[in-house]
């Protein structure tokens, strides 16, 4: 077995914690918490809690998005006097949409260590479970609060072959969802994780134009930190002529979904995309009679 870790001087730990479930801590990352010089947190609350749990009485310095900045300039100092620091974010790894990328950046610039103490991390635990076909994937981390931005920063990605990873929270989720829907169609799979490693924690996959009403359902549904994985834009057809031509004449002699699927079959288009095309060749073979 690895002998325990032990901070080493002049050294930055980059140190993931869990992102629910306590136990999620490495040995690693413990080893390092009880024997750095210096534990800085972006909440000291929040790591008292984590430490307490494990055992560790650490006093704690705080190092959050409002003081990064000064904070990160004092821990350089500490780093070339000599000492080690171990920095933690609230939950899973920090710099991943939480602070901790300004203190790597400047403790690399001194020419100091800055060492990963890997685990836990909300966007990878998601993605572990949603089943991308894809294998590709692209995390954007939190959109922009207000409508209109977001709604551009989607406009931006939609054409991206990727799967898009982003995290929402409570408040915004069905907004957010409500504008994924608008911008990217819907007809993209969306994995909706929520909770993820707490008690509550719920992994749903619908297309998006059934996310919406799947929030609505229940209160309970919406609430929590969320991780959204959205399937990305299909390369073009080249044939989509005959791709088209094949599914109206099936659909003059089968129900939307058989004729789908056997659209499907024959031309190895995606699901998603033959059904949209589906509803779109029905609305205008039957438009709507009644004027507004």
């Amino acid at each position: 077995m690895q002998p325990e870790a032990r901070a080493q001087p002049g050294t930055l730990y980059v140190v993931a914690t869990p992102i629910g479930n306590l136990r999620d801590i490495t040995l690693r990352a413990l080893d390092i918490l009880r024997s750095a010089d210096i534990v800085a947190a972006e909440d000291t609350r929040v790591t008292q809690g984590l430490l307490s749990a494990h055992g560790l009485g650490r006093r704690l310095y705080a190092l959050h998005e409002h003081n990064e900045a000064e904070a990160s300039a004092r821990l350089v100092e500490a780093l070339r006097a000599g000492q080690s620091v171990a920095y933690v974010s609230d939950a899973g790894t920090p710099g991943v949409s939480d602070p901790g990328a300004r203190l790597a950046r400047r403790v690399r610039e001194a020419g100091l260590s800055a060492v990963p103490v890997p685990g836990a991390s909300a966007v990878a635990a998601a993605v572990s479970v949603a089943g991308l076909e894809q294998g590709r994937w692209l995390f954007h981390g939190f959109l922009p609060h207000r409508a209109g931005p977001r709604r551009r920063a989607l406009d931006a990605l939609k054409a991206l072959p990727c799967a898009l990873v982003f995290y929402e929270s409570p408040h915004r989720i069905q907004e957010c969802v409500a504008d994924l829907h608008a911008v990217l169609g819907g007809g993209r799979e969306v994995v909706i994780a929520r909770e993820l490693t707490k008690l509550f924690e719920s992994v749903h996959a619908c297309r998006l134009d059934e996310a919406e009403a799947w929030l609505a359902g229940d209160e309970n549904r919406r609430r929590g930190e969320f991780v959204l994985i959205v399937a990305g834009a299909e390369p073009e057809q080249e044939d989509a002529g005959e791709l088209r031509e094949t599914l109206a004449t099936l659909l003059e002699a089968l129900p939307l979904k058989q004729a789908v699927a056997l659209t499907v079959k024959l031309t190895g288009a995606k699901k998603n995309t033959v059904y949209d095309l589906a509803l779109e060749l029905q609305k205008h073979e039957h438009p709507d009679d009644h004027p507004a």
